[in-house]
């Protein structure tokens, strides 16, 4: 009975963590690494196509958006996950492998200009896409879930995005059972739309994450109405335009929700009537689901709201942006406006076009309302950058740069701190992941000294053993260096379809004889024949 910590660790992005229980290998997440990490990751410790579960906290692409990628090397197990996390997987998990196809081409177009023979291929595609939704398995919250003999899970509102967990998982193995919690993200208290985390109580081990271990929410927390409708006078008065670079999912619809207390309250003065673009058909489509699952995971304040008829997220003056051609309309119109569109930390979609449009006008505002990766061009923006490039132009960075502070969806250094101490006895350990280098460290360290934890910062690929309670292997930090090029194209599929033969292969020990014979025959023929 292992646990083997892949990515994230010391890291904010690429959430994997790996288990090994009972002859089974599940993984819990596989999210897409975002920005500049500074050290590499162990490679998975079994190949794509023998893990047999993947135990999801939620849709964020830094969990999730991996997840293709195992499916095109082979994997066929299942992805469990909570209803409302199935649902925001089904857009982004396909949105992913458009960006992922639509890069591949954009390299390609530009090879060619230059007279490179190089082709560039998706790290996945839309039919990998497709593929993973249908292994989806969704759940409900707080549902004792038997996922074989020997492993059962159950998810916990965990408060940071629709459909977000905690996963607890009871493995048993040689007649011991252990407890191990993920805390996925844990989210900020009093959230617009969505609850509070919940806590959990017991464990034999946590692993949990420390994006904001090393810093508090301001103690007065703003009043973001207020601070909005500020934002929005102040650069309407000018006549220019309010930009916010918005994650797609969780965020746009939190901005939804005080634009319409904004409209509602008539507070931008002199512009009552200013127009608001959600630019992303992903974020469309995300406001939906946040609608159908509106009765399980809503806060008391937003259903006060839908159980008297009211759409929290919508008002008059909205438009949805979802065609290239209604996108590129939005900068022809003079009328200053808000546009809203992903990603939220400008590295892909179009928001790069907005601000391509608006970034060298005085008179418009650049408003982020969440975290900025080290990497991100929203990350130099917010650093003061004067001059950025998109598209391979220079873009001069004369607009007003904004954030609204405060305004996250992870819990801080206290809101975290509350969590672990609402288990009723203090954990066997306590693993620190999912956080910059020194946040990890330092917040291991206060979890140590200060409350008396067992806290430890694994590095990737660290090894524990959970029946032994000792470490098998502790990883050291590697820097990232340059990777070699990765196989691409039909080769790529080939050498995945060979891992999943071979993982087929070693399941087959218990057959009769006589089958695995068959089998070993089907397969000496195929080499007969390519040999």
């Amino acid at each position: 009975m292992k646990l083997v910590f892949i990515g994230a660790a010391h890291e904010v992005t690429g959430s994997c963590h790996y288990l090994e229980a009972g002859g089974k290998n599940i993984l819990v997440d596989y999210g897409m690494e975002q920005g500049v990490n500074a050290f590499e990751n162990a490679p998975l410790p079994v190949e794509e196509a023998r893990i047999d579960y993947v135990f999801l906290t939620h849709a964020h692409v830094d969990h999730s958006g991996l997840l293709p990628l195992l499916y095109a090397k082979g994997f066929r197990g299942q992805v469990f996950t909570t209803d409302a996390t199935a649902d925001l997987c089904s857009i982004m998990l396909r949105d992913c492998a458009h960006i992922q196809m639509m890069e591949a081409e954009w390299k390609n177009r530009k090879a060619k200009r230059s007279s490179s023979v190089e082709g560039q291929e998706p790290l996945f595609n839309m039919e990998d896409a497709e593929g993973i939704i249908r292994r989806i398995v969704p759940c409900n919250y707080n549902e004792m879930i038997q996922v074989c003999e020997g492993v059962q899970i159950r998810f916990t509102d965990i408060g940071h995005l629709l459909g977000s967990a905690s996963i607890e998982v009871w493995l048993t193995e040689e007649g011991r059972t252990k407890k191990i919690v993920f805390s996925g993200d844990i989210g900020n208290k009093n959230q617009p739309l969505i609850r509070d985390p919940a806590p959990t109580e017991e464990a034999d081990y946590v692993v949990m994450e420390s994006t904001y271990g090393d810093r508090l929410h301001p103690k007065d927390r703003l009043d973001y109405v207020k601070e909005l409708a500020a934002v929005l006078k102040e650069t309407f008065d000018k006549g220019g335009n309010v930009v916010i670079p918005s994650f797609a999912v969780g965020r746009t619809q939190e901005i939804l929700y005080f634009l319409r207390k904004i409209k509602v309250g008539r507070l931008v003065e002199g512009h009552e009537n200013f127009p608001v673009y959600v630019d992303s058909p992903m974020a469309v489509e995300a406001t939906g689901i946040f609608q159908e699952n509106r009765r399980e995971c809503f806060d008391a304040e937003a259903m006060e709201l839908v159980n008297a008829g009211i759409n929290p997220i919508s008002f008059a003056g909205l438009k949805l942006s979802i065609t290239s051609d209604e996108s590129k309309e939005i900068n022809f119109n003079e009328t200053p406006k808000v546009i809203i569109s992903a990603s939220g930390m400008c590295d892909a979609g179009r928001i790069r076009h907005h601000l391509k449009h608006n970034l060298w006008r005085p008179e418009c505002t650049i408003l982020f309302v969440g975290y900025q990766s080290v990497g991100t061009l929203g990350r130099s923006l917010v650093e003061g950058a004067d001059e950025v490039r998109l598209f391979g132009e220079p873009i001069q960075v004369r607009a007003q740069i904004k954030q609204l502070r405060g305004l996250s969806g992870h819990a801080d250094k206290e809101g975290l701190i509350e969590w672990l101490s609402a288990f009723k006895e203090k954990p066997k350990k306590v693993f620190v992941v999912h956080g910059e280098d020194s946040v990890c460290v330092s917040f291991a360290e206060c979890l140590r000294v200060e409350h008396g934890q067992r806290a430890y910062a694994p590095y990737s690929g660290t090894v524990f053993n959970l029946l032994s309670n000792e470490f098998e292997y502790e990883a050291q930090p590697v820097m990232r260096k340059k990777k070699d090029k990765p196989a691409s194209g039909v080769y790529a599929r080939l050498l995945a379809a060979a891992q999943r033969l071979l993982a087929l292969v070693k399941k087959s020990d218990g057959l009769a004889n006589k089958d695995m014979a068959r089998f070993a025959d089907q397969i000496n023929s195929i080499c007969d024949k390519w040999e």
